[in-house]
């Protein structure tokens, strides 16, 4: 299946060049130049990956991508300018996925994309596993990799695809500490450029949803000094 992509970038010359890019992969691009246009188009078409630029006239990028968290959970990969470390880190924070820094090494860029939209499909349940492997427990949160369903206590939990990809890695191996490294190389299946913002990042959207007390988590332990890992908690099964 062919997927739609949103290229977003008050620079005209970026969003034709990653078109050129992105449509010799086969993928459909969609073109916008404000947050505000990038926004119109979502609300039409059926989009599967976003590339936000972050600076923009108008509605820039962080507003828009705040504005579309609210409705999808689709991936949004931030279009970065060296420099612009700060807005990168707030993006992450509303709910970027993934960033690529201009000017855009094209094979970086594709390999980001694909990963993103290989996890999308597979969030969708467009590709199964089988049910007596699919089912994972840690504690009170339950794991539906075939539903692609995540519970907390019995009530459903929102995830991200990547946030899902982190909690999936993490709960097929309870107990056991990965570094930030280790959890982009699983997750991202990309080289680890800013690997221990961006993850912490999502360890954070994570604890969010699935701790009581964020500040005291159950589940999401951080080692210091050498990451994260996945435990039982208090809670009951």
């Amino acid at each position: 299946m062919m997927s739609n992509i949103l290229v977003c970038d008050d620079e005209r010359d970026i969003v034709s060049a990653l078109r050129i890019y992105l449509t010799a992969e086969g993928y459909q691009v969609f073109e916008a130049y404000t947050g505000s246009e990038a926004l119109a188009i979502l609300e039409k078409e059926d989009i599967q990956l976003v590339l936000m630029d972050i600076m923009m006239p108008g509605m820039d990028g962080i507003t828009a991508i705040s504005r579309l968290r609210q409705e999808s959970n689709i991936p949004v990969i931030l279009l970065t300018a060296k420099g612009e470390d700060t807005d990168k880190v707030l993006g992450l924070n509303i709910g970027a996925d993934d960033y690529v820094v201009k000017p855009f090494n094209p094979v970086e860029l594709l390999a980001r994309v694909k990963a993103q939209l290989r996890r999308y499909v597979n969030l969708g349940g467009m590709m199964k596993k089988q049910a007596d492997e699919s089912v994972l427990c840690v504690g009170g949160i339950q794991l539906d990799d075939a539903a692609k369903q995540v519970t907390l206590d019995g009530v459903p939990v929102s995830l991200t695809p990547t946030e899902y990809d982190i909690l999936h890695f993490l709960m097929k191996n309870p107990g056991k500490v990965f570094s930030s490294t280790q959890i982009y190389h699983e997750v991202w299946q990309n080289p680890a450029y800013g690997a221990e913002n961006t993850v912490a990042v999502h360890i954070r959207h994570l604890r969010e949803k699935l701790e009581i007390n964020p500040a005291e988590p159950r589940y999401l332990k951080v080692v210091w000094g050498q990451g994260y890992k996945l435990e039982g908690g208090t809670a009951h099964a």
